[in-house]
């Protein structure tokens, strides 16, 4: 079994998309819609996003609606990659568990994502 993509649940997919888009350089995939977006990576694997009427950010830390996945990136240097990825529209949430190591941030939709010091 090889993995072939991953996608975000989400109310706007091409707004999504490039926020993923600017902040990882990714190319969007030709067949990117209202519905359905995606990026197009190195490796084979497609981050996509897809319109889900009713979406609810996760509440990060609490759980009142639970992440159920985040993505994970390595960065060169993660105070630089934070200002970036906040002027791009990323937020950051108070609690950070380890911000010497890791960075937790969300993107627009309100979903959780890592940058780590490579």
């Amino acid at each position: 079994m090889k993995s072939s993509a991953i996608t975000l649940d989400c109310a706007d997919p091409l707004a999504l998309a490039e926020f993923y888009q600017r902040a990882t350089g990714l190319e969007p995939h030709p067949k990117s819609d209202a519905d359905f977006a995606a990026l197009s990576s190195e490796g084979g694997v497609l981050l996509g996003f897809q319109r889900v009427d009713g979406h609810r950010a996760p509440s990060w830390p609490d759980q009142e609606v639970p992440q159920q996945l985040h993505c994970c990136f390595t960065v060169e240097d993660l105070d630089e990659a934070e200002a970036r990825l906040t002027e791009l529209g990323a937020g950051r949430p108070e609690h950070q568990p380890n911000p010497g190591r890791w960075r937790v941030l969300t993107d627009p939709a309100g979903h959780p994502f890592c940058i780590a010091g490579g």
